[in-house]
C-alpha cells in the first residue's frame, strides 16, 4: 500500500469515528502534511482519493468539508455498481413513465445532501421504471439545476445517467446508499401494482461525480419480488 493510501485510510477512519466536525472544514493540507510527516503533494493525493470516493468535498475559499451522508453509510459503492437501471438490465425492454417533473427550491434535507443552499433550484423527478411490461421501481430524484443542466422529458424517457456522461461530459464515480425495508404506500400500490401488505425495498442514495460533488439525491422504491441486492466484502 502506498503512503498516500495509508493516509487516506487513516483520514477515512477519522471521518467515520467523527473525529472531525461535519460543520467545519477538516485541517488544511499543510497542517495534515505536517502531522503525517509527508509532502503536501502526498497529502493532496490522499485527500483527492477521499474526494473521488464522495467522502469529502472542496469548497473554494472555504476549505475541505465532510459530506454528511458519509456518516450514515461507511461502505463506499464502487464504480461498477453505479450503473443505473438501463445498464443494469441491458437487453431488457425498459420504459419510463413520468409521474412528476418540475423545478423547485430544495428542502433543508435535500440542500444538505446535495451540498447546496436553499436558494439553489433543483430538478424534482418521479419516474416509474417498467421492465418487460411490469413495474419494477419508482424513483424520486433531486438534482441541482446548476450542475446537471438540460434535463427534459425526452431525457427522462431515456437514461439520465447517459445524458450526464455523454452530453454533459461528467464522470459518475460512486454513491452512498442506505437500504431499508418499508411498508407500501398508496402511491406504491397505485404505480408498482403491489398489495397493501407487500413490503417495499427503499434505497436512499447520494451519487457523486469524480470531483466529489454530489449530483443526485434519490429514493428508489423497489418491488420486493423483482430485486435481490448482494454485497461483496473484501479484506485488504
Amino acid at each position: 500500500m502506498n503512503k498516500y493510501e495509508r493516509i487516506a485510510r487513516e483520514v477515512k477512519e477519522r471521518i467515520m469515528n467523527k473525529t472531525y466536525s461535519s460543520d467545519q472544514p477538516i485541517p488544511d493540507e499543510i497542517s495534515l502534511a505536517s502531522e503525517f510527516q509527508v509532502s503536501r503533494m502526498t497529502m493532496k493525493k490522499a485527500l483527492d482519493t477521499l474526494v473521488s470516493e464522495g467522502l469529502l468535498i472542496r469548497k473554494r475559499g472555504h476549505g475541505t468539508f465532510i459530506v454528511k451522508s458519509a456518516y450514515h453509510s461507511p461502505v463506499n459503492v464502487v464504480v461498477n455498481e453505479m450503473l443505473g437501471l438501463t445498464n443494469l438490465l441491458r437487453g431488457k425492454d425498459i420504459k419510463n413513465k413520468i409521474i412528476a417533473f418540475d423545478v423547485q427550491f430544495p428542502s433543508e434535507e435535500v440542500a444538505s445532501q446535495l451540498f447546496i443552499d436553499s436558494k439553489s433550484p433543483v430538478y424534482h423527478m418521479i419516474r416509474l421504471r417498467i421492465v418487460e411490461g411490469e413495474p419494477y421501481v419508482m424513483e424520486k430524484t433531486y438534482m441541482p439545476v446548476n450542475l446537471i443542466s438540460g434535463l427534459t422529458e425526452e431525457v427522462l424517457y431515456g437514461s439520465i445517467y447517459k445524458h450526464i456522461k455523454e452530453e454533459l461530459g461528467l464522470n459518475i464515480v460512486g454513491s452512498h446508499r442506505t437500504i431499508r425495508a418499508s411498508k407500501s404506500t398508496k402511491m406504491d400500490q397505485e404505480h408498482l401494482i403491489c398489495a397493501s401488505d407487500d413490503p417495499i425495498l427503499e434505497i436512499e442514495q447520494v451519487g457523486f461525480l469524480d470531483t466529489g460533488i454530489p449530483f443526485e439525491y434519490s429514493f428508489s422504491r423497489h418491488r420486493y419480488d423483482k430485486f435481490v441486492f448482494t454485497t461483496v466484502n473484501r479484506m485488504r
